[in-house]
């Protein structure tokens, strides 16, 4: 999902081998994701988030160079998160129904939601360069293009305006969750079950 090729790879020339280095970079990803979802993207630092990992500043620059090569990696983690859990829906087929989809859809952002906060932190910290556009463009058509899919599955009667205004729908009712578990954190497994009946039902039409 990056947008520019030069961080992509000096990430990727940093890219552990040893199962040791994989773990220490996944926990300084962890670190940054809640950091940034905590402070912000501008707020977050550097040494703020390799305390929070228990790590040295010097082994988080070792693999991160620089905070926006973090971001760019924490973006790009998100996106194939996003994807692997439509896959894993779209891989049932035959065997999906409106309630395995609604039910794993809101699974899906419910285990992604500290994840999408500071993906969005980032999102809005660059929101005025052409960056930030192209990556909401490409989550976007991600999470689009998996719902019409699925929805092709269990509706294959939809067509047309009808399939697009259902797949829009949906898109906007997954994309409350986050922030209605984020304003009453206490009640989650409600909005989880709520959601999940409210999506099966207006799925079912």
């Amino acid at each position: 999902m990056s947008s520019q090729k030069s961080t992509a790879e000096s990430v990727e020339m940093r890219a552990p081998k040893r199962e040791r280095g994989r773990q220490r970079v996944a926990n300084l990803l962890a670190a940054a994701s809640k950091i940034i979802a905590e402070r912000g993207y501008d707020a977050a630092t550097m040494t703020a988030i390799a305390v929070e990992a228990g790590a040295s500043i010097g082994s988080l620059y070792q693999f991160f160079p620089t905070k926006a090569a973090l971001a760019e990696v924490l973006l790009d983690q998100y996106g194939a998160r996003l994807g692997d859990r439509l896959n894993a829906l779209l891989a049932l087929q035959t065997g999906l129904t409106t309630a395995k989809m609604s039910e794993g859809l809101v699974a899906m952002m419910l285990d992604l939601t500290a994840d999408r906060t500071a993906v969005m932190a980032i999102l809005d910290a660059r929101d005025a360069g052409p960056e930030a556009g192209e990556a909401r463009r490409q989550l976007r058509a991600r999470l689009e293009d998996g719902l019409e899919r699925l929805l092709r599955i269990v509706r294959p009667d939809l067509k047309g305006d009808a399939l697009v205004s259902l797949r829009l729908s949906l898109l906007y009712m997954l994309k409350a969750i986050p922030a209605m578990v984020g304003d009453a954190p206490q009640l989650a497994t409600q909005v989880r079950d709520d959601m999940t009946r409210a999506l099966a039902c207006y799925i079912s039409g």
